[in-house]
């Protein structure tokens, strides 16, 4: 078993110490830092998968995204280190949605914007829409990301843009969803600008977005 299979059994399994232990193994052995993030990815959607099958409850999700959020500020300084752009190149407001508490894929977007230059204001997990609609007025965002694990996040998101669109914000920022149960057609019934289910290419829908605000 490869040491990125590794890391992913042990988050699985809650194995706090071994994931870290991995997870410092790889960079010290000059890993990309980014596979470790997709890794952690990876990791997120089958504690998402077991949570929903109701193999694991609210205290294991806490506990998964304690040890990812461990992992990932090991990764961070080695993104830096990569020479990752540290000009701003855009603002970032994001959030879980109401009713969904999973912050694991979040907190990978945040720590991988963050090392992309975007300045990132987290609003935490369970965020109601108008919470997204007074950071929109407060922080006045390029981007407003919205995240969310569970089926029921997608009412959830529907309901957060049809918010702004009321508040005569949605004009001025653009809006990306993900999680494990967003498609493309999600993306539609809710009323965003893009999806994604992969941090990395999150990442890439943005910058690209800032590009052609540039021109």
């Amino acid at each position: 078993m490869s040491l990125s299979e590794e890391m992913v059994r042990a988050i699985v399994e809650l194995d706090e110490s071994r994931a870290i232990e991995i997870a410092k193994k790889r960079l010290e052995a000059g890993e990309d830092p980014l596979k470790i993030l997709d890794d952690l990815r990876r990791a997120a959607e089958i504690i998402g998968e077991k949570y929903e099958r109701g193999e694991y409850f609210v205290s294991d999700l806490v506990m998964a995204g304690e040890i990812l959020k461990g992992i990932s500020e090991i990764v961070r300084p080695k993104l830096k280190e990569l020479g990752v752009s540290r000009k701003v190149v855009g603002k970032l407001v994001i959030g879980t949605v109401e009713g969904d508490i999973h912050d694991i894929g979040k907190n990978i977007v945040v720590t991988m914007a963050e090392a992309a230059g975007f300045e990132v204001i987290d609003l935490g997990v369970d965020v109601p829409p108008q919470r997204f609609v007074e950071a929109i007025k407060q922080h006045n965002p390029d981007i407003v990301g919205m995240s969310g694990l569970l089926t029921l996040a997608i009412d959830s998101m529907k309901r957060t843009v049809d918010a702004i669109k009321e508040a005569g914000l949605r004009d001025k920022v653009k809006i990306i969803i993900g999680g494990g149960r967003v498609d493309q057609h999600a993306c539609e019934y809710v009323g965003a600008d893009a999806w994604t289910n992969d941090a990395s290419q999150g990442i890439r829908i943005m910058l690209k977005w800032m590009e052609e605000k540039k021109r």
